[in-house]
């Protein structure tokens, strides 16, 4: 049974990005199906507060955001490689864009009161008010796209998107990097979720065949598991040792210190617990749940917001 346990749900999008670069690594998973909206009971016994989509859980660690999770199998599966050697730097701002700015811009296009309207068609009013309600509350202060900019915005992106496809097979070359799975997700969504907003893409025809492409990577080996079994597994097991790098200080917090540490924007829901580690990259607490047990919780430093506890 492999160790990696993706917890996830089906239509999210930044799930989809993860489960296809595990089909990229050809690693197996299980796959633990969460809600969509809270409450999520399970998720926060382990990640204790944080709760986007998706986590990713190896024994009693807990890494967040996909962003993070791209290091974690790249570092586990080295090849084929989702950071190649000659543009590493291009490839994670590029993704970083995708992920953030038109990420934006596609799914406040999707989901427009036209695209609201279709995603929802057949189920009660109350799901479509409870899941604006959900995500509402998760966006705090955070600016929302008009239909008509989005729409406008979108558009600009994927004419952006096909030049870089008109004459090789993936964004930067003849491989697939981190960037080309961060650009799919958003487009994923409004082809095979939504449906009914597909039409935005017929425009760009180079497009449609790199995600075809990027399709036909595939989710790797899932297989089902129950989120009460994936916290008997944390229950059962310690933290991995930490790398001899655990301390880059740019913030006057020693380690040992009651910290929280929330997302700047979407999500802000914060997870406390010790800081154990500041590397380069990610932040990593220590925090306890009484039924999942010890956990070490990891986020990456790009894109949160770590906070001293004060008594």
């Amino acid at each position: 049974m492999s160790d990696l346990i993706l917890h996830h749900y089906a239509t999210s999008p930044f799930s989809e990005k993860a489960r296809l670069m595990l089909g990229y690594k050809g690693l197996a998973w299980q796959s633990v199906n969460i809600p969509r909206i809270m409450p999520k009971p399970d998720v926060v016994a382990l990640t204790g507060g944080y709760r986007r989509t998706p986590i990713l859980q190896v024994g009693a660690d807990i890494y967040c955001d996909t962003a993070l999770i791209c290091d974690v199998l790249e570092h586990r599966q080295p090849r084929p490689a989702l950071y190649h050697e000659h543009h590493k730097g291009v490839a994670r701002v590029l993704a970083q864009w995708a992920d953030t700015t038109l990420f934006w811009a596609a799914m406040a296009y999707n989901l427009s009161p036209k695209g609201a309207a279709a995603l929802f068609a057949g189920q009660p009013p109350e799901a479509a008010q409870a899941f604006a309600a959900d995500r509402g509350a998760m966006r705090g202060g955070m600016t929302s796209l008009r239909p008509g900019d989005a729409t406008a915005a979108y558009r600009s992106y994927l004419r952006r998107l096909s030049t870089m496809v008109e004459e090789q097979p993936f964004l930067l070359g003849d491989a697939p990097c981190v960037a080309d799975f961060a650009a799919y997700h958003p487009l994923w969504f409004s082809r095979v979720v939504n449906p009914s907003m597909a039409g935005i893409l017929d425009a760009t025809p180079h497009v449609i065949e790199w995600l075809d492409r990027m399709a036909a990577i595939g989710h790797g080996k899932p297989t089902k598991m129950t989120s009460t079994e994936a916290i008997a597994i944390a229950a059962a097991a310690e933290p991995a040792p930490l790398t001899d790098d655990m301390f880059q200080d740019e913030h006057g917090i020693a380690l040992g210190s009651r910290v929280t540490v929330a997302a700047e924007a979407f999500g802000p829901e914060p997870t406390e617990g010790i800081l154990r580690a500041a590397t380069r990259t990610r932040y990593t607490l220590e925090r306890t749940d009484e039924r999942a047990g010890r956990l070490h919780v990891h986020f990456p430093r790009i894109g949160y917001v770590l906070r001293e506890v004060r008594a």
